[in-house]
C-alpha cells in the first residue's frame, strides 16, 4: 500500500491534465457503412434505366421487355421492404444485409452471361429486386434505432439521403 503525503496530493491536484479528445463512437462507422451500402443498393436498383438503349441495341429486346424487368424489380422492392425489417428483427441486421448484398451481387453478376430476355427478368427483376428491397428504408431505420440514442433524426436524414429521389 502506498502512502500519500500532503505534498504529493497537492501536486497531483494542481498538475495540468490533458483535455480529453472526444472519442469517435463506432456507431458513426456503422452509419457510414450503412450509407455506402444503401447508396450501392439504390444504384443497382436504378441502373436499368440507363441501360435500356444499350440492352435494346445489343440484344434487340424491346423497351417493353426491359421495362417488365424493371417493373418486377420495383414491385419486389416495394413488397420485400416490410418483410426485410421483420427478418432483421428476427435474424439480425448482419445476416439479412449479407443475404441482400449477395442477391444483388449474384443477380448483377449473372447478367454478364445473359442472352435471353427471361434471364434479364430473373437476374435483374427477381434477384436484384429482392436484394434491393431488403436494403430499403427499413434498414436505415433499424440501424438508427439500434445504434443511436441521440441524434436519431440526423442519422436517419443522412441515411435517407443515400437513396436517390426516384427510389
Amino acid at each position: 500500500m502506498t502512502q500519500t503525503t500532503p505534498a504529493t496530493a497537492a501536486t497531483a491536484a494542481t498538475s495540468p491534465t490533458r483535455p480529453r479528445r472526444p472519442r469517435f463512437h463506432r456507431a458513426w462507422f456503422v452509419a457510414a457503412v450503412a450509407f455506402v451500402t444503401i447508396l450501392g443498393a439504390a444504384a443497382f436498383r436504378s441502373l436499368p434505366g440507363l441501360l435500356i438503349d444499350p440492352l435494346n441495341d445489343q440484344f434487340g429486346w424491346s423497351r417493353g421487355t426491359i421495362g417488365a424487368a424493371v417493373s418486377i424489380n420495383l414491385a419486389l422492392y416495394g413488397l420485400t421492404a416490410p418483410f426485410a425489417a421483420a427478418l432483421m428483427d428476427r435474424f439480425g441486421i448482419r445476416r439479412v444485409v449479407a443475404a441482400a448484398l449477395t442477391l444483388i451481387a449474384v443477380g448483377s453478376g449473372l447478367t454478364y452471361w445473359m442472352t435471353a430476355a427471361w434471364q434479364l427478368l430473373l437476374c435483374w427483376g427477381l434477384l436484384v429486386g429482392l436484394g434491393t428491397g431488403s436494403m430499403a428504408l427499413a434498414f436505415a431505420a433499424t440501424v438508427t434505432n439500434r445504434w443511436f440514442t441521440e441524434r436519431r433524426g440526423l442519422v436517419t436524414g443522412i441515411l435517407t439521403a443515400a437513396r436517390p429521389p426516384a427510389s
